[in-house]
């Protein structure tokens, strides 16, 4: 297991399609949820122990080896809203394509041609972090950190909030994501043993949803979703 593999594959810079979407805190900014650094830190903090937890336990099953269509079938049951839907396909298909490209072989092939539009991004990333040699709990901490790093990216620049304290955020929180973590990781282990994918988390986080839909409507907006 290559810990380098690990840092290629949660850089910002890897050309996945995580730097155009904002993981919903356009609208939640535009909402008037997110005004600074003390609502970014609550807006992060729902989204890991709801929309984290999910992705966490999906890229940890994959890694383990759990069918990729039913772990697929499974995140559509878990994201009602059609336009997030749309986007976790559009950024598995990009994610899918960089991942060919740093790691080739033929599993991701298989799964190009399997998900021609592309399969939901945190069943991809299982898969890509199984082929680079990373384990379950890193492909978990890939999902849950970029589920909180991406909406305080966005925030520097749609309230030209201080980075500083965007960092600040994402610091306070990481004792968090070692705990969604070690319950996503947990969950996918009892699925990889013999239990129903059913049985994976399924947090639900209704403004996300709300969001997302009002959000895939406007004319003018920074970020993809």
């Amino acid at each position: 297991m290559s810990r380098a593999a690990l840092l290629v594959l949660a850089d910002g810079r890897f050309p996945a399609g995580g730097h155009a979407h904002s993981g919903g805190a356009e609208a939640a900014v535009k909402a008037g949820r997110i005004t600074g650094a003390a609502t970014l830190e609550e807006f992060c903090r729902g989204r890991l122990h709801t929309a984290g937890l999910v992705a966490g336990a999906l890229a940890a099953a994959a890694v383990l080896g759990v069918e990729v269509r039913e772990l697929d079938a499974a995140a559509d049951a878990r994201t009602p809203s059609p336009a997030l839907r749309g986007v976790a396909r559009r950024l598995g298909r990009q994610l899918l394509r960089a991942g060919r490209a740093t790691w080739p072989g033929a599993e991701l092939g298989t799964l190009a041609k399997e998900f021609p539009k592309g399969a939901h991004q945190p069943v991809v990333l299982g898969v890509v972090a199984r082929v680079a040699g990373l384990s379950a709990e890193d492909a978990a901490y890939c999902a849950a950190y970029e589920c909180v790093s991406g909406p305080a990216t966005a925030v520097v620049r749609l309230l030209s909030l201080d980075p500083f304290e965007a960092t600040g955020v994402l610091a306070r929180l990481a004792p968090e994501v070692d705990r969604v973590v070690d319950r996503a990781v947990e969950a996918a282990r009892r699925v990889a043993a013999g239990g129903e994918v059913d049985e994976l988390p399924a947090g639900s986080a209704p403004l996300l949803e709300i969001g997302a839909e009002w959000h895939a409507g406007w004319a003018v907006r920074l970020f993809a979703s």
